[in-house]
């Protein structure tokens, strides 16, 4: 009798381009670094020259493709132009993003235009760039939008920072839904919060740090290599059927 078993997918990603905002530092160099190690030629693009350029050289220490793009994502004009020069990447992590937590009464006019103009324009703008890109060449691709657990929930001190991604999430759904003819995925990533070197010092607030743990039902913060894997697995062709959908990687916050 013969039996036949579904094929396993493929998680690498040998010949593509990718293309990671943020790039330097956190979640975007670890999604750099693991998007590489999966064969990607990654592109980090970030504002700081030595930081990026330093990470681009730390992944090619490794034996892997990576270089440096120095650019701000919220100048709109250069980042058009820098994406429309470059080759078509087939992968974007749109990772590039803020916040100032306040409380509602306190939120300046410069705090929201500061948020909302990072995470909700710029990001929706890169995400255009690289699209337009992809039509151009007809070639398929995967748009990975760097959200939040914050995209599904409230939070106090977070009034501004949860309407850009929620925005976000939106924007995704919607993108996919356009692009889904031409074998273009747009999905989203929303992590908890993360135990980083830039997070750190507010964890040292005790009264934060048990706030936080009491709504992440596994008891722990998040580390960056939780959120490689998925990274991995959205870019690659293991992701094939997933568009316009939230991957959330929230330790049990949004469960409830």
């Amino acid at each position: 009798m013969t039996v036949d078993l579904a094929r396993t997918p493929s998680f690498r990603l040998d010949g593509k381009r990718a293309l990671v905002t943020g790039g330097g530092r956190s979640i975007g160099l670890a999604a750099a670094s693991a998007l590489a190690e999966a064969g990607a030629h990654v592109t980090l693009a970030a504002r700081t020259k030595a930081e990026i350029e330093a990470a681009a050289e730390a992944i090619r220490a490794r034996g892997h493709g990576a270089e440096a793009m120095v650019l701000d994502v919220a100048d709109l004009t250069a980042m058009q132009k820098a994406i429309a020069a470059a080759q078509p990447f087939n992968i974007l992590i749109n990772n590039a993003g803020t916040n100032r937590p306040k409380p509602l009464t306190d939120v300046t006019i410069d705090d929201f235009d500061a948020i909302m103009n990072l995470n909700v324009r710029a990001a929706y703008f890169v995400a255009q760039a690289v699209a337009r890109r992809l039509l151009e060449a007809k070639q398929p691709g995967s748009i990975i939008n760097i959200s939040s657990q914050m995209g599904h929930v409230g939070a106090a001190r977070r009034t501004v920072y949860c309407a850009s991604k929620h925005a976000m999430e939106g924007f995704t759904k919607a993108m996919a839904i356009e692009l889904a003819p031409h074998g273009i995925r747009v999905n989203s990533l929303g992590p908890t919060f993360l135990e980083t070197p830039m997070t750190r010092p507010f964890f040292e607030n005790k009264a934060f740090r048990d706030e936080v743990l009491g709504k992440i039902k596994l008891g722990r913060l998040g580390q960056l290599e939780e959120l490689t894997g998925a990274i991995v697995f959205l870019a690659s062709g293991a992701s094939s059927l997933m568009t316009g959908s939230a991957m959330v990687i929230d330790g049990g916050w949004t469960a409830e």
